[in-house]
């Protein structure tokens, strides 16, 4: 039997998705507890293997089992043992054919940034933070040439392991209430740092340290050393992933500050 999970997770308690020796990671802390519950080895598969530091208010991972569980309870027998940085909002039995990564039509990542003179103490390891005073206005226009496919070797970790730095880019987008920002970017998939490393140079252009053409002069590059540093991971989380209908999973609740996208 295949099951499909939803779920939301605190990143800054973690050493990222991705299993670890240490077992320091989410998905470490995820199949402990589903194989406590069900009595067996449980390996899950996720939609997106975010980084250390990273959040996610929408990842969707899936595992197979011979456990028969009611369907509430693989969320409230796993939150009962599971860390606390890490909840499963819903369960659903889905069909063998069903992935969560290669099922994916796309994914929504989304990242908030404070921008004030002095860094943020209350929302601490969960935004981004610049001092320097930024304009909307550029940021939205530089970004504008990153939508379509396209390849964003300039925006890739040198550390990335995909076959290709090619991928579509749907919607590349930034939006302002007073001092915070928000970033939202859509795509089939995602390299390695790369929307960190957008919003990096996204940032020099809205402080004014480079021109508005600057983020597509570096696409056109291809060249990461041209590029602006990475972005802290702090305020990066995932927001959503897309699924063909037909698979009839339960929709996510609101993703953090919703009033921004």
């Amino acid at each position: 039997m295949r099951i499909a999970l939803g779920l939301e997770y605190d990143g800054s308690a973690f050493c990222g998705w991705q299993s670890q020796a240490s077992r320091c990671s989410v998905q470490d802390h995820l199949e402990a507890s589903l194989s406590k519950l069900a009595a067996e080895r449980i390996g899950v598969t996720a939609a997106g293997r975010t980084d250390a530091g990273v959040h996610a208010s929408a990842q969707v991972v899936h595992f197979d089992t011979e456990a028969e569980r009611p369907e509430s309870a693989w969320v409230r027998g796993t939150n009962s043992n599971v860390h606390p940085g890490v909840r499963v909002l819903w369960s659903h039995v889905t069909t063998p054919e069903f992935h969560a990564r290669y099922s994916a039509l796309s994914r929504t990542y989304r990242y908030v940034l404070i921008n004030h003179a002095v860094e943020p103490a209350i929302f601490r390891g969960r935004v981004g933070w610049c001092h320097r005073p930024l304009e909307l206005a550029p940021m939205e226009e530089s970004l504008r040439c990153l939508v379509g496919e396209h390849d964003f070797s300039a925006f890739r970790d040198a550390e990335c392991q995909a076959k290709s730095p090619v991928r579509n880019l749907m919607e590349a987008r930034v939006e302002r209430a007073r001092d915070t920002f928000v970033f939202t970017f859509r795509a089939n998939a995602f390299l390695h740092h790369m929307v960190r490393n957008i919003v990096g140079a996204a940032v020099y252009v809205g402080s004014g340290r480079k021109p508005v053409a600057w983020l597509a002069e570096l696409l056109a590059s291809g060249n990461r050393s041209l590029a602006a540093p990475t972005f802290p991971p702090d305020g990066l989380y995932l927001t959503g992933v897309e699924y063909d209908p037909a698979f009839r999973l339960p929709a996510f609740r609101h993703a953090p500050w919703p009033a921004l996208g």
